[in-house]
C-alpha cells in the first residue's frame, strides 16, 4: 500500500514537472486508485479470516 502511495507522488511531481501529460497522469492516477482499493479489499479479507 506504500508503495502505491509513493507511486501517486511521483505521477504527481512528473505532472508538474511536466514529463508526462495530463491525460496521461489521470489515467494513471485512475489505475493507480484502482490497485489500491484492490489492495484495501484484499487486506481486509486477510484479516476477516484470522
Amino acid at each position: 500500500m506504500g508503495s502505491a502511495s509513493e507511486l501517486e507522488y511521483h505521477l504527481l511531481l512528473a505532472k508538474d514537472l511536466n514529463l508526462i501529460k495530463t491525460t496521461d497522469y489521470a489515467q494513471l492516477g485512475q489505475q493507480t486508485t484502482e490497485v489500491k482499493r484492490m489492495l484495501t479489499g484484499l487486506l481486509q479479507k486477510l484479516t476477516a479470516d484470522r
